[in-house]
């Protein structure tokens, strides 16, 4: 999808959450957001990855309480990446608390986009946490792409860590996997539960043996 089409989708969702009927143009918002998707460092972290999670949130929108701002909770969730850093996820929710009031939303939307930013750390939404299910499945759904995706959604994360040591990398990426397998339900939506959790599931473990092998 180009550009033009995620500036728009910004901008109907923004509206549709404002306060007010009037204020700053929606699409400078979007352009600025854009613009950190499309960063030279990200390789995975793309504006493909952003156009991937609003599809999902879209898929998911009758398991949230307010879909829309998930849709601006996706937004915000990667908006501040840089590989080498560990806080990307809290800078990423200041974004959000710095530039959502300014472009016209509630004090009460933007402190859910943000709590909802700062889930991702995690994607550990509690029960009962509808909004926070739908963000993190939605977030979390490429673990169960078939084949190719997959390889191509590693390959990926491979590249965004290439200061890392193959080594280390390998360690690194195998204790991530070994986390996420070890959770009781990687996805929290009905939908994500009976469509992505059993191929996500193998898939991590196939990655897992993988990287296994290579530092046996």
């Amino acid at each position: 999808m180009p550009a033009p089409d995620l500036r728009s989708r910004f901008a109907t969702t923004l509206l549709a959450l404002r306060a007010e009927a009037t204020g700053p143009d929606p699409y400078e918002y979007a352009d600025r957001l854009l613009a950190r998707w499309a960063e030279p460092q990200r390789r995975y972290h793309t504006t493909d990855h952003l156009l991937a999670v609003l599809d999902r949130v879209d898929t998911l929108a009758e398991f949230a309480d307010d879909p829309d701002v998930v849709r601006l909770a996706a937004w915000f969730h990667d908006a501040v990446y840089l590989p080498d850093r560990s806080e990307n996820e809290e800078r990423s929710a200041r974004l959000a608390e710095r530039a959502l009031p300014e472009a016209g939303l509630s004090e009460e939307h933007t402190r859910e986009v943000a709590r909802l930013v700062r889930l991702t750390t995690t994607h550990a939404a509690a029960p009962g946490d509808r909004d926070g299910a739908v963000l993190c499945d939605a977030d979390l759904a490429i673990l169960a792409s078939g084949p190719e995706a997959y390889a191509a959604y590693t390959a990926a994360v491979r590249e965004e860590y290439g200061f890392v040591p193959d080594d280390a990398f390998r360690t690194g990426r195998a204790a991530v996997l070994e986390q996420l397998l070890a959770l009781p339900a990687l996805f929290r939506t009905p939908y994500g539960a009976r469509e992505w959790e059993a191929r996500a599931r193998a898939n991590l473990a196939d990655e897992l043996r993988g990287l296994t092998r290579l530092t046996s």
